[in-house]
């Protein structure tokens, strides 16, 4: 019988092709080995399984629904537009789905604390919230400008317990609280693990998080089914790293449906004005693996802007760089006015209000329906919901 997808990629160390692998340092060979280690062993173990859906199921208020958009179906024309409610997810975020599993693997390892960057600050919400269910310290790394921007999530990462650490270097985003997380970690191994917020890093973080995410693809999957008798046509997810994206195209990958990568275009097409590691980059190794990035001139990461927090990040998950190179997905681009547009939208039509990251997601699924028949359908990874936002939207783009 020929294996699924999932069960042959990546190989043994990690590689998806010529992407992935793990390019760190040497004092963090020993812990990262153990974490492998301890996930092979935990995903085949029925304890650590059950314990997983219990969790879902009575604590994250897991499968959540899958919605028809009639409205802005309606609006758009063409194709009918569906979305996964991962905003109806606890915390409000496909996040939870991995962090409450990498603390599970942490307690585990006999671990203390766990450390983690964040963008939007949804996985740091995620987190904290994983550590307080389980009695783990939690560190999180946020850039101090997103620690502005984001000030709701902040403040619930503040009050479920987590230490907030500003990172103040560079452009003070993504790519800096990473940096500054990995510092951290690098000075605790013993007593900490590093939970990576997305399907980037060394090995085994990319595998590990797109498999603890696929939940989102399986019942997807399945609930289509129900509304449709088919599967869908296209699936659509916005893409920074890329965790909620690997989810959902986890249940699809291995079926005719088209699967579509919406990157951030920001405000232009030069460095600096966008985030399209995929559209614009290149290969290169940066956060400890090897991927798509977009360099500066001087071969290093490049700075890099979106609307949405938590994918303005100049590199891409690896095993997203192999399936675009390999032809299995498609780059959607979605620019900041496009994405706030969307976001209105999607809030006066369907009352619905949207992460500004998902939010990519539902623009570029406005710009596909009305390309297609009406007899096509398009699902929509509605990754998160947009509590977070809104004063930033009210401030900067009234209507």
């Amino acid at each position: 019988m020929k294996k699924s997808y999932l069960e042959t990629m990546p190989d043994e160390n990690g590689f998806f092709g010529k992407f992935g692998g793990s390019y760190i340092p040497p004092q963090l060979e020993v812990p990262f080995q153990e974490i492998n280690a301890a996930y092979k062993e935990l995903k085949n173990s029925k304890a650590f399984i059950d314990e997983l859906k219990y969790i879902r199921k009575h604590f994250q208020g897991r499968p959540t629904p899958i919605t028809f958009a009639k409205n802005l179906t309606q609006h758009c024309g063409g194709a009918k537009i569906y979305l996964k409610r991962e905003d109806l997810n606890h915390t409000g975020a496909h996040k939870l789905n991995h962090c409450m599993a990498e603390v599970l693997l942490a307690k585990h390892l006999k671990k203390s604390k766990v450390i983690a960057e964040t963008g939007a600050g949804q996985h740091g919400v995620a987190l904290a919230t994983a550590a307080a269910y389980f009695g783990l310290e939690c560190e999180i790394h946020m850039g101090e400008v997103d620690i502005k921007k984001e000030y709701p999530n902040v403040t619930r990462m503040k009050i479920l317990g987590a230490k907030i650490v500003p990172a103040t270097h560079g452009l003070k985003t993504l790519k800096e609280a990473v940096d500054s997380a990995f510092e951290a970690y690098l000075k605790d191994t013993d007593n900490s693990i590093y939970c990576i917020g997305s399907v980037v890093g060394p090995h085994p973080f990319p595998m590990m998080v797109r498999d603890f995410q696929s939940v989102i693809g399986f019942e997807a999957k399945e609930q289509f089914l129900e509304h449709e008798k088919a599967l869908p046509d296209h699936v659509v997810a916005c893409v920074g790293g890329g965790s909620n994206a690997m989810g959902i195209f986890s249940g699809f990958i291995d079926e005719k449906s088209e699967l579509y990568g919406v990157e951030p275009m920001g405000k232009g097409n030069k460095i600096g004005e966008h985030s399209a590691s995929l559209t614009y980059g290149e290969e290169g190794i940066m956060h400890g693996f090897n991927s798509i990035m977009l360099k500066d001139e001087h071969g290093e990461p490049a700075p890099v802007h979106s609307i949405g927090s938590g994918i303005d990040y100049p590199s891409v998950g690896p095993e997203h760089a192999y399936l675009k190179e390999s032809g299995r997905t498609k780059v959607g681009l979605c620019n900041d006015n496009e994405a706030v547009e969307a976001f209105y939208k999607l809030s006066q039509l369907e009352g619905i209000i949207p992460a500004l990251e998902s939010a990519h997601a539902v623009a570029f699924a406005m710009k596909l329906a009305p390309t297609l028949s009406k007899e096509q359908t398009i699902l929509v990874n509605l990754s998160g919901r947009g509590d977070k936002d809104i004063d930033f939207i009210i401030e900067n783009y009234p209507q």
